[in-house]
């Protein structure tokens, strides 16, 4: 395993889920006194791991059609419009 790859990939996405809205709602879940902590932990965990998955899934199969230079410059384009789109409603 290629540990600078590892760390930059778990720094980044650790970073992007700060704050995000799949932490708030497990946090609003953690609040239920009623439902086990464990519980919230584990299947917050696991949608992590099935999302992801299915992010790797889908990079993987894009890959073998779309060049990585081009996806990158998508993704980016992406991001750059969620943010416009974002600031626009706020």
């Amino acid at each position: 395993m290629d540990w600078k790859i590892f760390l930059t990939i778990f720094g980044a996405v650790f970073i992007a889920e700060l704050g995000d809205k799949t932490q708030l709602a497990t946090m609003l879940f953690a609040t239920d006194k009623e439902v086990s902590k464990y519980t919230v932990f584990f299947a917050a965990s696991a949608a992590l791991i099935v999302a992801s998955a299915l992010g790797v899934l889908a990079g993987s199969l894009l890959s073998e059609y779309i060049n990585e230079k081009y996806l990158h410059y998508v993704a980016g384009v992406g991001f750059i419009g969620i943010g416009i789109f974002t600031l626009y409603n706020a």
